[in-house]
């Protein structure tokens, strides 16, 4: 699994083959932003193949690449070099990078999150950092910007795990908080249903919370460059039609994953044209960083 992402794809070849959903909305920002932004998601899908692959040696090699994002003199792949290259040249907050390899090494021990805060924080580490590099390589110059695409990387990430809910539990992780539901990662794989409604419960928790913060995203799409406005705003109705599938199929995770359909992509990129007209973007709702403070891109209280 570790070997998806350096088997010497173009950039784009790589969203397109393992991204589908970012792949069609990066074809809205043209080819320079495009490939700029499908180089980032490279480095992404790399370090994420690696932290949930089989090779022995994982947690040894996202050691050695977060010791290369913070300057040390460490061997790593091209993919990280390539990665490098694009902060120098964008201007990505080497912590945002840093962060991003904390959550992955955190998925390297059996996951059993305890609670919403502690859900949060892993969740800004493996894609609210991923929101902030992508600001600024989409050329976003609007500081403000960066609390909203927090917001939109944390809405992203709760997408994902409520549709993977079963194939985490068969990897040892259970990001559905014990506050919420305290079944433990081999209890939820094995399905029983004893555990099946207290699950399906817990996952419409996290879809009402990935509401706040999609909500919030959708008002930060003023804060882009114009150019980036439209691809933003059809990810985020594509990443986020990805609850709506959950609750259509009436919340049965032990079915397995679900996919967006290609007509549905379709669809809500025409709708994403609403999304173009300029408003007013109010202050961001500090309440929703309240348990993501001290991490990058966060404003302190």
């Amino acid at each position: 699994m570790a070997n998806q992402a350096s088997d010497n794809l173009h950039p784009l070849q790589t969203l397109a083959r393992h991204g589908k959903s970012f792949y069609w909305a990066s074809l809205f920002l043209g080819p320079t932003l495009a490939n700029r932004a499908a180089q980032l998601y490279q480095f992404c899908r790399y370090v994420d193949d690696l932290a949930d692959g089989d090779l022995p040696d994982r947690h040894e090699s996202l050691d050695n690449i977060r010791a290369r994002l913070i300057g040390r003199d460490v061997a790593v792949g091209p993919e990280v070099e390539a990665f490098l290259a694009l902060t120098a040249s964008s201007d990505i907050p080497p912590r945002a990078a840093v962060e991003l390899l904390d959550g992955m090494l955190s998925d390297q021990t059996p996951t059993a999150v305890s609670d919403e805060a502690e859900l949060l924080r892993y969740c800004h580490a493996v894609a609210g950092t991923v929101g902030l590099m992508m600001c600024r390589v989409l050329n976003c110059t609007e500081s403000r910007a960066d609390s909203f695409a927090i917001d939109l990387g944390v809405a992203m990430q709760l997408s994902n795990i409520s549709r993977d809910v079963l194939e985490d539990a068969k990897m040892g992780r259970r990001y559905l908080p014990a506050s919420w539901v305290d079944f433990s990662p081999a209890q939820i794989a094995a399905a029983t249903p004893d555990c099946q409604q207290q699950v399906s419960q817990a996952i419409a928790q996290l879809l009402n919370l990935s509401e706040q913060y999609y909500a919030s995203a959708f008002l930060g799409i003023g804060l882009l460059p114009f150019r980036s406005r439209l691809a933003i705003a059809i990810a985020l109705r594509v990443y986020r039609q990805i609850g709506f599938v959950v609750k259509r199929r009436k919340l049965a995770w032990w079915q397995g994953r679900v996919m967006v359909s290609k007509s549905e992509k379709v669809l809500l990129s025409f709708r994403s044209l609403t999304d173009l007209v300029p408003l007013v973007v109010p202050a961001h709702n500090k309440h929703l960083h309240e348990a993501l403070q001290g991490l990058a891109g966060v404003d302190p209280k």
